[in-house]
């Protein structure tokens, strides 16, 4: 129906081209796609017995409230529907009731940005765009790449200097022409937005861009289908821009809304130590954040400006949830414990919500009933230095002989 503003509440028609709203500014001004939920309900266009002999199993699924005017445009790459994952090990380690992993590493381009920048690339075209931007730690320009590059489009690429080489090597090889800023990702983020007004590309990057949440939210409802329409008590994200954990907490409120469900889930943001503007602005009990410059290994939420923050912290409140921080040490721990308890292998930032959720079983924040989502974001090999950081092990250099193995993996005897 139409875009709103999360601060002020102006209401933008859909076909006008807006990033944010005008009176409100970059961090405040950020819109929210809204649709006639009564009207779809009414409709009986999305129901459970429809979904059930939908065999299109990819975010699509979902297109009666997703804000696609022209279906032909669709790029055809196979994205959502990430496999869920119960982890008895996890559940006996912590002693909670019920502990699944939603694995969005598996996505074509190895993240969860791929919901995202699937509905992105419809709308820039809708419009008739010929060249695309975006600001990225990475992973959001990796996805945004491949699917430009699907639609014809040139694509102008912005990051970090400290970006991971194994996410360069992605940008390049989808033929994205990368600017390499000679600072952060706020920067980066910054000057991105300066070239796309300057020059008219369309603009994916996060949280300005209205349609992206719209993507992402498409992964709590299929948690919401995976898991039989049992919905858990806690969601637990990783949260840079803020833009996952207020998506996901939107598709569930449209979800049941619609009558699909019976209840909400507790949204549980977690932030690295050294990037926790929201975890502090919390605390405060204030939906505001103060910038700071952010120190941490998980690169994809080494974030110090949230540009979703106003959303992700209302979100949060919303839900009756929770943020925390976690230190690098807590991350790298995660990923060995994820991958050998879920055969999950993620990427620092991925890893942070695991280690959120051994956090707050160590606080005795949760309860033995609970039964909690952790969200892996981001495949391990995004980050390859990263994960040889995590683990203590090393590889042995033997000769050709049974002789040198049985002297040297004497341990195992």
């Amino acid at each position: 129906m139409y875009l709103k503003c999360v601060s002020c509440g102006k209401h933008y028609l859909p076909e006008q081209l807006i990033y944010t709203c005008p009176d409100c500014g970059l961090l405040k001004g950020t819109l929210e796609v809204h649709y006639d939920l009564d009207k779809i309900k009414q409709s009986q266009l999305l129901t459970k017995k429809k979904l059930k002999e939908n065999y299109n199993f990819n975010l699509w699924r979902y297109l009666p409230i997703l804000p696609i005017e022209r279906p032909d445009l669709i790029i055809s790459l196979q994205v959502g529907w990430t496999p869920i994952y119960r982890s008895p090990k996890l559940e006996e380690l912590l002693s909670l009731q019920s502990v699944w992993v939603k694995n969005d590493g598996q996505s074509p381009t190895g993240s969860f940005k791929d919901r995202a920048s699937a509905v992105a690339i419809v709308k820039a075209q809708e419009i008739g765009a010929t060249t695309v931007t975006a600001a990225s730690t990475g992973n959001a320009a990796s996805s945004w790449s491949a699917f430009a590059a699907l639609a014809g489009l040139k694509n102008v690429i912005f990051v970090p200097e400290n970006i991971p080489k194994a996410k360069i090597a992605q940008l390049l090889v989808y033929g994205a022409k990368v600017a390499i800023v000679q600072d952060n990702y706020d920067a980066a983020f910054d000057l991105c937005y300066q070239a796309s007004q300057k020059w008219g590309w369309y603009n994916r990057s996060t949280a300005i861009n209205p349609y992206l949440a719209e993507g992402k939210k498409t992964a709590a409802l299929e948690i919401c289908e995976q898991l039989e329409w049992n919905i858990p008590t806690h969601i637990i994200v990783s949260v840079g821009d803020g833009n996952i954990i207020q998506a996901m907490w939107k598709g569930f409120k449209e979800f049941y809304t619609l009558g699909l469900i019976d209840n909400l889930p507790q949204m549980i943001g977690v932030q690295a130590e050294g990037a926790a503007p929201l975890v502090e602005a919390a605390k405060k009990n204030q939906m505001l954040f103060e910038p700071i410059k952010p120190e941490t290994i998980a690169d994809s939420i080494a974030v110090g400006i949230p540009r979703d923050g106003v959303k992700a912290l209302k979100a949060v409140k919303e839900s009756k949830g929770m943020w925390l921080s976690v230190c690098d040490r807590e991350i790298l721990d995660a990923i060995p414990l994820l991958a050998t308890s879920t055969g999950v292998l993620a990427e620092p930032s991925a890893a942070a919500a695991m280690a959120g959720l051994l956090k707050l079983v160590k606080q005795e924040k949760m309860s033995i009933h609970d039964r909690v989502v952790v969200m892996a974001t981001g495949h391990g090999l995004k980050d390859i230095n990263m994960l040889m950081k995590s683990v203590a092990n090393s590889p042995i250099s033997v000769k050709n002989n049974l002789d040198d193995i049985e002297n040297k993996f004497s341990f195992l005897f």
